[in-house]
């Protein structure tokens, strides 16, 4: 009697596991990611494949190539398929709020992960604590420069509402220690942009010391002008993401630092979310996902 128990305590199991999993291969997710030119955005979508994959959930990927026309329409066409869940890091906070209220007016419920969005109704919003992620990159910059100098920001696109956060934990921190932020200019998120906007701050301001990057792409091609202006033992330049390129600057020295956020993390809490939701299961509003930040030291060890 006590093995036919456990023989059928065991069957019991092995079908609810089926079950779930049956359930969960029914579903399918749509994500539509603002542009996979980005190593970033790339990790996010990896995250978001394996573990739709380990569930049995299909996925649709579409990339919006930083086109927020392309960015609706790729939506729209998501929703003629007729998944599930939409996951979306929109291009921008506007944007990415019109995109939501297509699939509000769908019946289709949204995660967002790490852009946030001015409108519509969100099942959830993914995202890193970027604020503390400035506050680490201005405490490091003081450990570096000291609290006298002057210092630059290059920003991402304006309207983006969660970047800007990682500017003000950064403004905040070293101008509170006596650095003076001189300058702010966007570099629209893309490498050789920031290099432009790196190349007029050294036109203009020719005694910066730091810089100090809303991501790695635009980090980098700031690292770049400088060292074709053979400025590297003046200026300490930070980053945000640590994108592979990042992490390759910062260990040969190129880079002083970049703050690690964990987008690969970030696309499975996503596709959990949505899952979670559709299964009648409570999910929290906003996620919060830790960064710390990366150096030359840290690395090491």
């Amino acid at each position: 009697m006590k093995l036919q128990s456990r023989l059928v305590l065991a069957l019991v199991v092995i079908m609810l596991f089926a079950n779930a999993g049956l359930a969960a291969a029914q579903y399918t997710f749509g994500y539509v990611v603002q542009d996979l030119g980005n190593q970033f955005w790339v990790t996010v979508a990896e995250g978001i494949k394996d573990r739709a994959a380990e569930l049995g959930i299909e996925v649709i990927v579409l990339d919006a190539r930083a086109d927020v026309n392309r960015q609706l329409s790729n939506v729209e066409d998501l929703l003629l398929r007729g998944i599930d869940a939409l996951l979306l890091s929109p291009w921008d906070t506007p944007s990415g709020g019109t995109a939501v209220e297509a699939a509000n007016r769908a019946g289709v419920p949204v995660v967002v992960v790490d852009i946030g969005v001015s409108s519509g109704d969100i099942v959830s919003f993914i995202v890193s604590d970027n604020y503390y992620g400035g506050v680490l990159a201005g405490e490091h910059m003081l450990e570096l420069v000291g609290n006298e100098g002057k210092v630059a920001m290059i920003q991402t696109q304006l309207g983006y509402e969660i970047p800007a956060l990682r500017g003000h934990g950064f403004e905040d921190t070293v101008t509170e220690a006596g650095l003076e932020i001189v300058a702010k200019q966007t570099g629209d998120s893309q490498r050789a942009l920031g290099m432009s906007v790196m190349e007029n701050y050294l036109q203009a301001y020719p005694d910066l010391v730091g810089i100090f990057a809303y991501n790695d792409e635009m980090a980098l091609g700031a690292v770049e002008a400088i060292r074709q202006a053979n400025m590297q033992d003046k200026i300490k330049v930070i980053g945000f993401d640590a994108i592979d390129d990042a992490i390759e600057a910062v260990k040969n020295g190129d880079l002083a630092a970049t703050v690690a956020q964990q987008p690969y993390l970030m696309g499975q809490t996503g596709v959990d979310t949505a899952l979670a939701y559709l299964n009648g299961e409570e999910v929290e509003d906003e996620v919060l996902v830790e960064v710390q930040l990366i150096t030359k030291e840290t690395l090491a060890d």
